[in-house]
């Protein structure tokens, strides 16, 4: 079937999309060049410099909610769909992440009548992912932005005094990535750390975290991964100095400093999933101008969350394998306050017990590894802000 990608109500480009498959087939026509999903112009070879369909159909496949989400294939079986993608193309491609969507080409539809930040959406989605599935899935509603959800945790999106929040789980026997990203808010809070405020809320007596879209009509995200597909890494390139280096000739502003408290931040709380999808820029979708660095999100696979075995080193992402390599990346700590982390072991045990999957003394485990971790971060910058030219007599 015939479709435009659209940006807003800017026409991107006429695309051929399998209804059964959800897979781009054909790219028959480009209306803006300017406008289209960044990192899908090949970089090499004979795609340099061109849209790529196959680029922009991985783009299209990366909106769709993950393999790795429990029970998605049973749900896309009983909805009689064939792919993830399938579903995607139910609700338009919308999402609360940016403003792309596909409009089919017969239709007429504006952004303003579709959008799901100015519109309701149905609730069906959200439930059936959280296991409360209809007597007859044909009833199904699936305009919603639950199909376009990233990440394998469950969540789904819910209207709350016409705010919109997403509401995600956590995983194995600790329960514990929802309490995590609380903690994780706690101490950017302390450290004056720009970040997406999470709280706890409990649901058949789980605990889940709520944060509100970051996004509004006027901004959008665009992750790090577009953005290191955006330019070819040279083989000089480390992973930093391309990222770097793709948001130096995109004009993104204020970067360093921000990745700098990012990677503080997953030393700290030895965060094992800060990969190029949770976490990226904020752009105007109409002007496409760079604001800088998105408020930090998506920490809670931390804090040994799914291990009994407390302090055992994780592995890091996105730059370096391990967090003691990652943390020597981190070129300024003059902002670094190891005097506002005072009393964060007391916050942190008094989070953890809100949640009954978490014990006192993994809580108090948990706590003081967080404080070792603190006074290390402490002595790397004092380290780095030591003057080298003293005279030892």
């Amino acid at each position: 079937m015939l479709y435009t990608l659209m940006h807003k109500n800017v026409p991107v480009a006429d695309l051929y999309i399998s209804e059964s498959t959800g897979s781009i087939e054909t790219i028959n026509a480009v209306h803006n060049a300017d406008h289209l999903p960044l990192g899908t112009f090949g970089t090499t070879g004979g795609e340099k410099g061109k849209l790529s369909r196959r680029l922009l159909d991985e783009w299209w496949m990366g909106r769709s909610i993950p393999a790795s989400r429990d029970g998605i294939e049973q749900i896309l079986l009983e909805l009689n769909l064939r792919t993830r993608a399938a579903l995607t193309l139910k609700c338009f491609g919308l999402s609360l992440s940016d403003h792309y969507w596909v409009n089919p080409t017969k239709n007429t539809l504006k952004w303003e009548d579709v959008n799901f930040f100015q519109n309701d959406f149905s609730k069906d989605m959200g439930e059936i992912l959280f296991g409360n599935e209809p007597e007859d899935m044909r009833d199904t509603n699936l305009i919603s932005p639950d199909n376009t959800s990233d990440g394998w945790l469950k969540k789904k999106w819910v209207i709350q005094n016409g705010k919109r929040f997403l509401m995600k789980g956590g995983s194995g026997d600790y329960q514990q990535e929802p309490v995590n990203e609380v903690i994780a808010c706690a101490i950017m809070k302390r450290l004056a750390i720009e970040h997406v405020p999470y709280t706890l809320t409990f649901e058949k007596g789980k605990a889940y975290c709520l944060c509100e879209t970051f996004i509004t009509p006027q901004t959008e995200f665009v992750s790090a991964l577009s953005i290191v597909n955006s330019i070819h890494r040279s083989e000089k390139d480390s992973a930093l100095a391309h990222m770097l280096r793709c948001c130096n000739e995109l004009r993104i502003p204020n970067v360093n400093d921000a990745i700098d408290k990012m990677l503080t931040l997953d030393f700290i709380i030895s965060n094992s999933d800060r990969h190029y999808n949770n976490f990226g820029f904020i752009r105007n979708p109409e002007t496409l101008e760079w604001q800088g660095f998105s408020p930090i999100y998506d920490s809670g696979t931390s804090l040994w969350h799914n291990t009994r075995f407390i302090n055992k080193e994780q592995k890091s992402k996105p730059f370096k394998k391990t967090h003691d390599e990652q943390i020597k990346l981190v070129n300024n700590l003059k902002w670094y306050d190891v005097d506002k982390l005072k009393g964060l072991k007391e916050e942190c045990i008094g989070i953890f017990s809100k949640s009954e999957f978490i014990e006192p003394e993994r809580s108090c485990a948990i706590a003081e590894a967080i404080e070792v971790r603190v006074r290390r971060v402490e002595k790397i910058r004092a380290d780095k802000v030591k003057p080298d030219n003293i005279l030892v007599l």
